[in-house]
């Protein structure tokens, strides 16, 4: 722990990157307050949030830097990174930098984020918010997140290892699980990559990850989709935000 006591908000909402932070502060054992985000009413379209996260995305967090001054950090990845580097000193989800350990983690930290979330994030979209049914789009984005969670299920099956980079969870398997988590939404079925649901469920037993799963409202995919009728109302409530958020995006500045 630094020297520094942290001051941590964490901005977010109930989503796979909103959780990856809530989940890593909750295995430091870090103290944090949290400010929910609503996006169905694009709260992170307003000045204030755009001041801290340009991008106009979830999550972000603020700290008070080494130098007393607040420090806005924003990308899950990025945030994850500046919370290991500086908090984790006894090295709980990560490694000394400049060990091979530590590289290898930084190859799965980055295959998720440039990876599993895009891809599963477009696949989401196409299946469930798009305002028409485009069968390009879905297959296109559900086929390369299947070619994504092949490579996850062939590297844990084929090492023999309980988690990404060997027999620590790190922060590269935290930024996997919430997407993993929710497969079931981009169309995918996880019982066709077992040693990944194996993963999954070993991560789900660990007490960080099943507190900080819940940050900031409690998370409830597995029960969402395991009923049809509740899946396809919620379905329908998020595509009509996500659409008018889209309308939102596509105008100019200056234009309301």
């Amino acid at each position: 722990m630094s020297s520094q006591e942290p001051s941590i908000t964490l901005y977010t909402t109930q989503t796979p990157n909103g959780i990856k932070i809530s989940i890593t502060l909750e295995e430091l054992g870090i103290p944090y307050k949290v400010q929910k985000i609503d996006i169905s009413k694009n709260t992170q379209k307003e000045p204030w949030y755009l001041s801290i996260n340009p991008n106009g995305r979830i999550p972000a967090i603020t700290d008070t830097f080494t130098d007393g001054q607040t420090i806005n950090l924003f990308e899950s990845g990025s945030i994850m990174q500046y919370l290991v580097s500086r908090y984790d000193k006894d090295y709980k989800i990560s490694y000394p930098p400049g060990t091979r350990e530590y590289y290898e983690m930084n190859n799965w930290l980055f295959f998720q984020n440039a990876g599993v979330g895009p891809m599963q994030g477009q696949a989401n979209h196409f299946t469930r918010y798009a305002s028409e049914q485009i069968e390009y789009g879905i297959n296109r984005y559900q086929n390369e997140t299947r070619r994504l969670y092949g490579i996850l299920d062939k590297h844990l099956s084929t090492n023999k290892i309980p988690y990404l980079t060997g027999e620590k969870c790190t922060i590269a398997d935290i930024a996997h699980w919430g997407w993993v988590a929710s497969a079931g939404w981009a169309g995918i079925d996880i019982d066709e990559f077992p040693t990944l649901k194996a993963w999954e469920d070993r991560m789900l037993a660990r007490p960080g990850v099943e507190k900080g799963r819940h940050v900031p409202d409690p998370h409830k995919i597995k029960e969402v989709l395991k009923d049809k009728e509740k899946m396809e109302r919620y379905g329908a409530e998020t595509r009509n935000w996500v659409q008018e958020g889209m309308k939102k995006d596509a105008k100019k500045p200056g234009q309301k």
